[in-house]
């Protein structure tokens, strides 16, 4: 078949099978210089990323007879585009490695994967080459190295590369526009944002989304109302900067606005009733999507789960998974659905969520295995839990938290307290959370003084105890038998204490048969919450301890008029 003719059919758009038959008439001829073009094309009509087309490509370029820069640089430019950029990078450099002269796409497609992955070391070596290869008056290099300094937060030389170029584009204004956003200096953003000459739709986004994002929202609607003209990301970023800072009622008025929705719309509004603990809205919203995709479902899974309602997480969990298979769960998923499941207490589930995520291939990932070590903790499976965050890559705050609280209610508190220690050593600060652990394995060992010294240190590490931790703190007083000083504890706290701080103290009271803070303590919750049964019924039992029956018959009597009884036992796992 002649080189022409071959020619002629690599102009079509053709299969990957129809490819693959060129090539080889391609090769069984001798047309090897046809190889760069079939590269060309076979990239060219593959729309979306394929592991097989990539490795494909790549062995005719490792085994062209005359090496050529041409395919090299679109085979870059191709894992560029579709997210791939370690992968674009290494081919760079073992294009140049071959002595190959790249081409400006080549450079700006490398340089933008660079910035994706925030690789300035890598970045400022192909920096170099752009001025030995005299490439410094294209703009699109130069509006790459915009891009690249400014993602790896280097400002002083993104505006010494814009301010080199001659001709700038809106291109050029725009990639100097984010960086100085993402930096967060909003003055000189808003400076740039004044001096673009011809502004875009995306400029406007820009400055409109950075002042949504530090809250200025009277700014951000300023900019939005003056725009002439909007897309989804305008009016998805006035909601999610509404949405971000609790006002979930403008948010809604935004988006019922709206003259269009995608899915980035839906789940915004989703995750902003999921915060303000408004369920039912958060589900209305959900069932109206027509489309629905993974992120919804992640959405929708996480509400629930967050709002305490693990089984209705389950229930959408499994109408994703029977949906069809281009819907399915990824990593995110299961941290949702596990942490619904670490609400059921049942090691059972932990167990099928690893074979569940293991028969579909998906890894368990640091964020996935932190929330299996809350699961199993829960559950009482420590030797699990310890396993799977030795297993970690990157033991980060929330791992060492979830483990330290895991130590704490099962009553391990020198390995909680060692593996604080541990944490400290490793240059990481504690949080609120951390120290609700800490203070949990304390109270439930007994260790009062050390108890005392992980509270003192709270502001040390810049941490105001809040209600609840002066609530762990009356627990562990009272069950060390130290009434008045829990007692003192409470008339000392800075703010007004809920019903779980008296209870706690009111419990105590139960145990050691203390008569006198008992009452205060109950009179307390009485006022806080009166329609709890278990607070009548703990000073009940503290009365018949002491005989005082009259006092027993006088709480039974408000009991039936409050019409109060208990809640009979019931079991969460076995119904769903």
């Amino acid at each position: 078949m002649s080189g022409s003719r071959l020619q002629s059919f690599l102009s079509s758009n053709l299969t990957v099978k129809q490819f693959k038959e060129i090539h080889a008439q391609v090769l069984i001829n001798c047309l090897n210089q046809l190889e760069p073009l079939l590269i060309h094309r076979i990239l060219l009509f593959t729309h979306n990323f394929s592991r097989c087309i990539a490795q494909y490509v790549k062995q005719i370029l490792n085994n062209l007879q005359k090496q050529d820069a041409f395919p090299w640089g679109c085979t870059i430019r191709f894992l560029s585009q579709h997210g791939r950029f370690k992968e674009a990078f290494s081919l760079y450099v073992q294009m140049r490695k071959l002595g190959l002269c790249p081409s400006t796409h080549a450079i700006s497609s490398t340089l933008k994967g660079c910035a994706k992955i925030e690789d300035k070391v890598g970045g400022i070596s192909i920096h170099a080459q752009v001025y030995r290869y005299g490439f410094c008056g294209c703009v699109y290099v130069q509006t790459a190295l915009i891009d690249l300094y400014s993602k790896v937060g280097d400002m002083k030389m993104a505006q010494k590369v814009f301010d080199d170029i001659i001709q700038k584009n809106i291109v050029s204004w725009n990639s100097i526009l984010f960086g100085h956003l993402k930096s967060g200096n909003l003055v000189e953003a808003h400076k740039v944002f004044d001096e673009i000459p011809e502004k875009d739709v995306i400029s406007w986004n820009s400055i409109l989304s950075g002042y949504a994002r530090v809250g200025k929202m009277d700014l951000a609607c300023s900019f939005f109302h003056r725009m002439p003209e909007r897309n989804l990301v305008s009016w998805n970023a006035i909601i999610s900067g509404f949405v971000d800072r609790g006002n979930i009622e403008v948010a809604r008025t935004f988006f019922d606005t709206m003259p269009k929705r995608n899915n980035v719309s839906w789940i915004t509004m989703i995750s902003g009733y999921s915060k303000d603990g408004d369920v039912k809205s958060a589900r209305e919203l959900f069932d109206r999507i027509y489309e629905k995709d993974q992120f919804s479902y992640n959405a929708m899974i996480a509400c629930y789960s967050q709002n305490s309602q693990p089984k209705e997480a389950l229930k959408v969990f499994s109408q994703m998974m029977q949906t069809n298979a281009e819907i399915q769960p990824d990593e995110i998923t299961f941290a949702s659905v596990i942490s619904a499941c670490s609400q059921f207490g049942d090691m059972r589930f932990g167990m099928w969520i690893e074979s569940c995520a293991k028969k579909l291939g998906i890894k368990t990932d640091d964020h996935m295995a932190t929330a299996l070590i809350d699961l199993y903790m829960k559950c009482g499976n420590i030797n699990r839990a310890y396993e799977l965050f030795h297993s970690l890559r990157k033991k980060d705050l929330v791992a060492y938290s979830t483990m330290i609280l895991g130590f704490g209610i099962n009553g391990r508190a020198d390995d909680a307290i060692n593996l604080f220690k541990a944490m400290i050593d490793a240059k990481i600060c504690p949080n609120l959370a951390t120290f609700t652990g800490l203070l949990t394995a304390c109270s439930h060992a007994g260790f009062v003084e050390e108890g005392y010294r992980c509270f003192n240190s709270m502001m040390d590490n810049g941490l105001v105890p809040s209600v609840d931790h002066y609530g762990i703190m009356v627990d562990m007083l009272g069950r060390a038998g130290r009434l008045e000083e829990a007692y003192e504890l409470i008339k000392s706290m800075p703010m007004q204490p809920h019903a779980g701080v008296w209870g706690a103290l009111l419990l105590a009271c139960k145990v050691h048969n203390n008569l006198e803070f008992g009452e205060i303590a109950a009179q307390h919750c009485f006022e806080l919450e009166p329609d709890t049964i278990e607070y009548w019924t703990l000073l009940s039992n503290i009365y018949s301890s002491f005989g005082k029956w009259d006092d027993v018959m006088k709480l039974r009597m408000v009991m039936e008029e409050k019409k109060l009884s208990r809640m009979p036992g019931c079991s969460w796992v076995e119904s769903i």
